[in-house]
């Protein structure tokens, strides 16, 4: 369905889910305790301590109606990153902290167990998304998850049921939708500028791999147990956990999604939305025939639209290819042969997509006004399924069937196995079994 304005499409959602049963407005005596008024302030916990954590909490601590007031991780080395970059960024916005002002935790648990927090950020490796997303939420917690939302396809399904159930706003980190080209871009395609949409090329980084890096002697500073948690044990290496920047974690199979997934949420995310396919996916997915191969990857949505996996040398990237021409959109730029097509003026009849300027903004906003984000968890969950199943498709290397609307493979019992993962005890998801 399109909307012409943001704020349509705020109306709709609001009355389709006092419609459904799902998120109510009443009045805040009748709410009580978890009930955030417009004029509150939000108190947010931040779980994990790495860099992209430290990076939202120094957004968040800039927004002048929310206070992050706690943080956790396992590993106190980051832990002692991130309460020096929270000092750094209260004193940056002139209101400086001690250390004393930030609750600090080793189990989240601890942290979702206040009363106090309305919130929580999870910034944690990919592997730990999906049980401290359900577990705050279940505690009354609106909840912020860096992308790729899940783990797998059921911890994505689970997370959209927790939100559902206990009507919590949940924001999947994929900020590209709330920067202006993209919208632009997308915009562009929804009204037709490029006619019939036959193909979209996808550039991004490989999938998954296993990790066998070798055993290194765990440091003192993280608790190695609690750290791997739900993914099946291996011996601790610097090169998982380490980094100046960004760990490698993200490139095995264990606790990521590879670069596929990775960049793959924010890129998969754009063609999703250009297609208007949030609710869906492609159907088909056809991995090369070269086993070893870590691009070629065709899929293929209902309508015939083909998207594949492949570097067209311009960066982490999208181009989609129409009757009238062809569109690139990245981060660095959004271009079309002919020009003309990113340089028209969308008229204000025409369809326009959810506006977002801000997209941590707009996850507070949208807890405030009781209505769904511009990044919902429907649409994180739909775009890291795709990249989920990509990276299946790579690993077993044959042509799968997908049904998006019961999220099964067809007639591939071995592939059904790998939308979910073995848990180690005790760290299961328990709302998985329903799901199996």
């Amino acid at each position: 369905m399109n909307y012409k304005k943001s704020n349509s499409r705020r109306t709709f959602l609001k009355n389709a889910l006092l419609a459904s049963g799902g998120i109510s407005i009443v009045p805040r005596h009748v709410l009580g305790q978890g009930f955030i008024a417009p004029s509150d302030r939000i108190n947010i916990g931040v779980i994990g301590a790495g860099t992209q954590a430290r990076g939202l909490s120094s957004i968040f601590v800039g927004l002048k109606d929310t206070q992050v007031i706690a943080a956790c991780d396992v590993n106190t080395k980051k832990m002692d990153a991130f309460i020096e970059s929270y000092l750094t960024a209260t004193a940056k916005n002139n209101q400086p902290k001690t250390a004393k002002d930030l609750a600090q935790y080793l189990d989240y648990q601890d942290l979702i167990a206040r009363d106090d927090i309305d919130a929580v950020v999870i910034g944690t490796p990919d592997h730990w998304h999906a049980k401290p997303a359900i577990d705050a939420m279940a505690a009354g917690k609106h909840v912020y998850c860096e992308k790729p939302l899940s783990h797998t396809i059921l911890e994505g399904r689970a997370m959209v049921n927790a939100a559902r159930k206990h009507q919590k706003i949940l924001q999947t980190g994929s900020h590209q939708r709330s920067i202006e080209q993209f919208r632009k871009a997308c915009e562009l395609i929804r009204n037709g500028y490029l006619g019939k949409v036959k193909k979209v090329t996808v550039s991004v980084g490989n999938p998954y791999s296993e990790c066998k890096l070798p055993y290194q002697p765990t440091p003192d500073h993280i608790d190695w147990d609690r750290w791997v948690g739900p993914a099946q044990m291996r011996p601790y290496h610097e090169t998982i956990v380490e980094a100046d920047f960004f760990p490698r974690w993200r490139w095995f199979k264990e606790f990521g999604g590879g670069i596929i997934a990775d960049w793959g949420a924010h890129m998969f995310d754009i063609v999703q939305w250009a297609l208007g396919t949030d609710n869906t996916g492609p159907v088909t997915f056809t991995p090369p025939r070269e086993p070893n191969a870590v691009r070629g990857l065709s899929m293929v949505y209902a309508d015939g639209v083909e998207v594949v996996h492949e570097d067209f040398c311009r960066g982490n990237a999208v181009r989609f290819e129409g009757e009238k021409g062809v569109l690139t959109v990245s981060r660095e730029f959004l271009d079309s042969n002919p020009a003309n097509i990113v340089s028209a003026t969308i008229g204000k009849s025409e369809t326009h997509l959810y506006k977002s300027e801000h997209h941590q903004q707009d996850w507070i906003d949208a807890i405030k006004q009781n209505t769904l984000p511009v990044c919902d968890v429907e649409i994180g969950h739909r775009s890291a399924s795709i990249c989920h199943i990509a990276n299946i498709a790579y690993e077993l290397n044959r042509p799968l069937s997908w049904n998006p609307q019961d999220e099964v493979f067809l007639g591939d019992d071995e592939a059904n196995l790998k939308r979910s993962k073995l848990y180690r005890s005790p760290y299961g998801i328990p709302q998985l079994k329903a799901l199996l």
